[in-house]
């Protein structure tokens, strides 16, 4: 929403951040259980369709945290509930294409619970063909790049002293 010169535009996009770079910020939650996660293959999105992702994940909308995100696509996508107390902060990773366009400019937050009601279930089935549990020793050929390395720097922690960063970026 657009306001006349000199008048003040409420909202989230009210124009005062137009001279700014702007990220897309998105959620991304991983259930685990027992050395697995649990992945969902995209169909229909337009983005990274045939691979494997996390089985709950979205933009963030206007008005909510980036928390609130991740517990409404669990919701969404898996059926599942999710407290907000029981998402553990994995990383964050700033993603984006130089020189590219606004829309591919993100900053993605991601978390894992291991604590939830509910069966995890596909509730979107155009845009998931499939969901499973894969081991983290033995996650699929084809899974979506910039999530291939959070799932490996999660299948890694704790050995030989490694961790998580706390920031990645990607395609910088």
């Amino acid at each position: 929403m657009t306001g006349t010169p000199g008048t003040a535009v409420e909202g989230p996009d009210d124009g005062s951040a137009d001279h700014r770079f702007r990220v897309v910020p998105a959620a991304y939650l991983y259930l685990r259980r027992e050395g697995q996660v649990l992945l969902q293959l995209r169909q229909g999105t337009g983005f990274m369709d045939g691979y494997w992702a996390a089985a709950a994940a979205g933009h963030v909308e206007a008005g909510e945290s980036v928390h609130e995100a991740a517990v409404r696509e669990a919701r969404e996508e898996l059926g599942v509930v999710v407290e907000a107390a029981d998402l553990v902060p994995v990383t964050a990773m700033h993603r984006g294409q130089p020189g590219g366009p606004a829309l591919e400019q993100r900053v993605d937050f991601f978390f894992s619970a291991t604590r939830w009601t509910g069966g995890p279930a596909i509730r979107e089935p155009a845009k998931a063909g499939d969901l499973r549990w894969f081991p983290f020793v033995a996650l699929p050929e084809r899974v979506v790049p910039h999530e291939l390395v959070v799932l490996r720097a999660l299948h890694d922690e704790g050995r030989h002293g490694t961790r998580v960063p706390p920031i990645l970026s990607s395609g910088f």
